[in-house]
């Protein structure tokens, strides 16, 4: 098994040397290493609780205010907020700052990659980030931490201090509509590289999932990298479902 993974590394680390564009799609499973959980592993929050699934979407969280005050709550006490990013982060860094990763698009929202050197003009956080808040009626957007604050102090459903609206995190939860300039930059990107990396993702997703098909239609190598198995497994170049904080350094180190 060893020497298998020796070989799978070797040539994957080949084809992102020759590679003139690679891109990049991570899932939560590159940040489980952070103490984040993931959603559809085993131990994935949605597997163990497949109510918590059902709350995250845009639906639950508008029907009404007790729905917000609960997401609050759990926004305060997220694991999200100690999470620092780890070697499989930092290995997507130091990829790009080899000048072999041109586009990073992750469905992760806790801002890991950013934090681990990854450039935000490389970055698509397709999903959004939790480290903003939007209103839900006027562009009023900012930092988290100026509602959090407030919920701290009892403001439990906080409204939009410009336009009375509700406020949310700026993620995209189920229900509603991914930002069209990113999944057209994401769309794009994939349909034109020759080299396709899914790193942590089930790739069960849509229209996100599409991404790896639109890299193989280009003649891209799909490498995948993964604790649990994929709908594109059978059509991979390469498939190794290996700790990703213990693989990806070892690939990036030889590219």
């Amino acid at each position: 098994m060893a020497e298998k993974l020796d070989e799978a590394i070797d040539a994957i680390a080949g084809w992102l040397r020759e590679s003139n564009k690679t891109v990049a799609l991570t899932g939560a499973g590159i940040s489980t290493d952070s103490g984040i959980p993931d959603f559809r592993g085993p131990q994935g929050l949605w597997t163990k609780n497949p109510e918590a699934e059902k709350k995250a979407t845009i639906q639950h969280f508008l029907s009404s205010s007790d729905a917000r005050r609960e997401s609050w709550r759990n926004r305060l006490n997220n694991p999200m907020g100690a999470a620092e990013p780890n070697m499989g982060h930092v290995a997507l860094a130091e990829l790009e700052h080899k000048g072999k990763l041109d586009t990073l698009v992750t469905q992760n929202v806790d801002g890991l990659h950013v934090d681990a050197g990854t450039s935000p003009d490389r970055l698509v956080e397709i999903h959004g980030t939790v480290r903003e808040f939007q209103c839900l009626s006027c562009p009023d957007r900012g930092p988290i931490e100026l509602v959090l604050q407030r919920v701290e102090q009892g403001d439990d459903d906080p409204a939009c201090k410009s336009c009375g609206g509700i406020l949310k995190t700026a993620t995209i939860s189920f229900g509603q509509n991914l930002v069209r300039k990113d999944l057209e930059r994401s769309e794009a990107a994939a349909s034109t590289c020759d080299a396709f990396l899914a790193v942590g993702t089930s790739l069960t997703v849509y229209p996100v999932a599409l991404l790896p098909e639109m890299a193989i239609r280009n003649g891209a190598k799909l490498i995948i990298i993964n604790a649990q198995d994929t709908p594109y497994d059978s059509y991979a170049h390469a498939v190794i479902q290996e700790p990703i904080s213990e693989v990806l350094p070892r690939i990036v180190e030889q590219v």
